[in-house]
């Protein structure tokens, strides 16, 4: 699944609003990239076939644990890497953008060097 940066940004959606709304549907999903509603339907179908989400019948998507595992990962080098950037001098918003290209392209082996050397 890692390389599939559109696949990583939809896990981490998803996680996301699953901590702050009693349920996540195609719709929040949708509102919170500003993406069409048939697009994130499409996403939504690919992740539920590739086993990293489930749908209920009412519509409501929970991640799976291969699903939450890849979401956790990228949610941990956004939030590092946005407030490693933000401490560096750079504006949060850049900051922000800068981590969600970073996040997806990052090794493993660079992700915790840095890591390391933060704390």
């Amino acid at each position: 699944m890692h390389g599939n940066e559109s696949a990583e940004n939809y896990l981490e959606t998803i996680l996301v609003l699953s901590q702050r709304l009693p349920v996540v549907r195609s719709v929040d999903v949708a509102t919170e990239l500003d993406f069409k509603k048939s697009s994130v339907s499409v996403a939504m179908k690919k992740l539920r076939e590739g086993g990293h989400i489930t749908v209920s019948p009412e519509g409501y998507i929970t991640l799976t644990e291969s699903g939450r595992k890849i979401a956790d990962c990228i949610y941990e080098r956004h939030t590092l890497l946005s407030s490693w950037l933000e401490r560096l001098g750079v504006d949060p918003k850049t900051a922000a953008d800068d981590a969600c290209r970073i996040e997806h392209v990052i090794s493993a082996e660079s992700f915790e060097a840095i890591k390391q050397h933060i704390k």
